[in-house]
């Protein structure tokens, strides 16, 4: 090293890369081979820990003009693809489109790394250990893998408190069981050096991983993993409201280990494990479905409010409901009101939280424009879950998170409310009461629509009701966003839309009129809804003695982060076909894989230039 960053001749980079790199292979093999070795001599660790960071070292420093001048291509400072606006629909290389640095990238990627091995030994630990420990290791799993889903948690030191912790499970089942993987074996220096996890987390990214796997299979291993993101949301919500499965838990540790082993470089195995994902993210969505629906009613149809109430004021976004409802006791009889945003619109159809007067209605729009809404809201602000975009200055200092969300110098806050109520009443509030115009009707979740389901058949069999369209799922920035406004503006008018998740805003103001009691525009809730969009289909289907894939039903779905990946892999699960997904296919599925998902379920990219083109094609007859 010293040698190629003197002023002699640099030849030997290219050999000193090459050396590192079998270096690098060296050490990774260590661990699988005498387990004891790295436990027992820690300068050996430590020599094993430089060596994983060497060749990123070279592709982040001021060897990376002279390397790239021997053929060697320059390495980015970072590499993620796991969202739908990652950067050219390829992949952010320099800072996430969603504002995630490298660094906060490399330690996510050391988390995920860590957390496949912690799976592994989890496994390996049952019998031998306490279930209510494993159990307890899981859903620490589950929140640590949350907490790296897009738009969640940007804090770095973060990210090393849950590096820490997986560390210390590691360790406690170290004494019982035998650690088989790189992953499993990989431990916390003594001394925590952000600088070197960093450098360790770039070292087995996905570039690292793209050197030695094929494609296809790279590509369906990040989506096992990314399905995973969303399933350890929806199961975490679910264990919040006091709803859990020994099943789900085991299957998250299950899953996590099967990416460390050989099986999962089989293409086969991987899209098996793809569509059990799906098959234990609908257990995941029902039991969150059932804490709902049993703490605060099923949701009914409801008019909420959209415009300013007088007074002072919080503004809670994200998706929990738990959270929100946890505002409104610590907000009761002080003045405050409080609003939903983003995803926690359906909250408001909910009979439980109806009985909270302040609970006065929704402010602005989806997650993307929350630095519009929040500058204009002049109260505090909580985010709960998901869907965090970097604070403005504006209004920085009134911002606060809960849950997994986390972003570097924003409070965070858990179960003591006193700090959000206190900056509520430091700021203005809304000076005067404005006029509701227009209020969105919402609450047709799947105890509504079953009790309304005779006059849907009734108008299925008059010939009044041709198509029924799912419309929605995840919303975003892009302008190819409209295409699914566009979609709902063309369908006839003997249809019926229904919509769930943020992307339900592309269509939710939309005044399509009626069909029979109905009006055209449904909105069914959230996007975990999509368990009861599923539940309906059904009883439809059975209603009709006809299979799923037979209904006059087509769904467009929007996707943009993991948890919608989740609810896709439910449906092709359930062997849903001829789903369009929009506004651009996953990047990370690599076009062996995407044929293999086209050919089997007839997967499909939304046409953005042309929606209409779409519309002749759905509206098409059944074979």
């Amino acid at each position: 090293l010293v040698y190629s960053s003197s002023s002699s001749p640099t030849p030997f980079i290219p050999v000193f890369d090459t050396m590192l790199r079998q270096t690098l292979s060296f050490a990774r093999g260590l661990p699988r081979l005498a387990p004891a070795f790295s436990r027992s001599l820690p300068r050996a660790t430590q020599a094993m820990r430089a060596a994983a960071a060497l060749p990123r070292v070279f592709s982040s420093s001021s060897f990376v003009q002279s390397r790239s001048d021997f053929s060697a291509e320059a390495q980015p400072d970072m590499f993620c693809f796991q969202c739908e606006q990652t950067e050219n629909t390829k992949g952010c290389t320099a800072v996430g489109v969603c504002g995630k640095t490298p660094e906060t990238a490399a330690l996510q990627d050391l988390l995920v790394f860590n957390l496949k091995g912690l799976g592994e030994m989890i496994k390996a630990a049952r019998g031998s250990v306490d279930q209510a420990k494993l159990n307890e290791m899981s859903r620490y799993a589950m929140l640590a893998l949350f907490s790296t889903m897009t738009n969640v948690n940007f804090n770095s030191d973060d990210m090393i408190t849950y590096l820490k912790q997986c560390a210390e499970y590691k360790q406690e089942l170290a004494a019982h069981v035998t650690p088989s993987s790189a992953q499993a074996s990989w431990t916390m220096p003594e001394k925590v050096d952000p600088t070197m996890l960093v450098l360790e987390g770039k070292s087995i990214g996905v570039l690292t991983r793209a050197d030695t796997l094929a494609e296809e299979v790279l590509g369906l291993q990040e989506l096992v993993t990314y399905g995973l993101k969303g399933l350890c949301a929806y199961a975490h919500h679910a264990s919040v409201m006091g709803k859990e499965s020994q099943e789900v838990l085991d299957f998250v540790a299950d899953s996590l280990a099967f990416l460390t082993t050989p099986e999962a470089q089989d293409i086969n195995s991987l899209l098996a494990t793809t569509l059990d994902v799906g098959k234990h993210n609908i257990t995941a969505m029902a039991l969150l479905d059932e804490g709902h629906t049993e703490t605060y009613g099923h949701p009914e149809p409801t008019e909420v409010r959209t415009t300013p109430v007088s007074g002072k004021c919080i503004l809670v976004s994200g998706h929990d409901i738990h959270d929100l409802e946890k505002v409104l006791q610590a907000t009761e009889g002080k003045g405050i009101n409080v609003y939903t945003h983003g995803e926690l619109l359906p909250a408001n159809s909910y009979p439980h939280l109806k009985k909270y007067s302040h609970l006065v209605g929704n402010f602005g729009g989806a997650w993307q424009n929350q630095k519009v809404d929040f500058a204009k809201f002049p109260g505090a602000i909580l985010l709960t879950s998901n869907c965090l975009v970097e604070p403005k200055k504006r209004y920085a200092n009134r911002i606060f998170t809960t849950g997994p969300v986390g972003f570097e110098g924003v409070p965070h806050i858990e179960n003591d409310f006193t700090p959000l109520v206190e900056a509520a009443m430091k700021e203005a509030g809304f000076a005067s009461t404005a006029e509701d115009k227009k209020p969105l009707t919402i609450g047709f979740g799947r105890n509504t629509v079953a009790a309304a389901l005779p006059t849907i058949l009734d108008t299925v069999k008059a010939g009044a009701l041709r198509h029924i369209f799912l419309i929605g799922g995840c919303d975003g920035s892009e302008g190819e966003r409209s295409y699914f406004t566009d979609l709902a503006k063309e369908s006839p008018s003997d249809s019926i839309i229904l919509t769930l998740g943020c992307g339900k805003y592309r269509v939710n103001n939309l005044d399509l009129g009626n069909i029979g009691p109905f009006p055209r525009v449904l909105d069914m809730g959230q996007c975990n809804d999509a368990y009861s969009a599923v539940q309906v289909a059904t009883a439809l289907s059975s209603a009709l003695g006809v299979g799923l894939n037979d209904l006059p039903l087509t769904l467009a779905l929007s996707w943009f982060e993991q948890k919608a990946v989740a609810v896709l892999l439910s449906l092709l699960h359930l062997n849903v076909k001829n789903i369009y997904i929009g506004p651009h296919l996953p990047a990370f599925v690599r076009p062996q894989a995407l044929g293999i998902l086209v050919e089997k379920f007839g997967l499909r990219p939304v046409n953005t230039a042309s929606p209409s083109s779409d519309l002749k094609e759905m509206l098409q007859p059944k074979a």
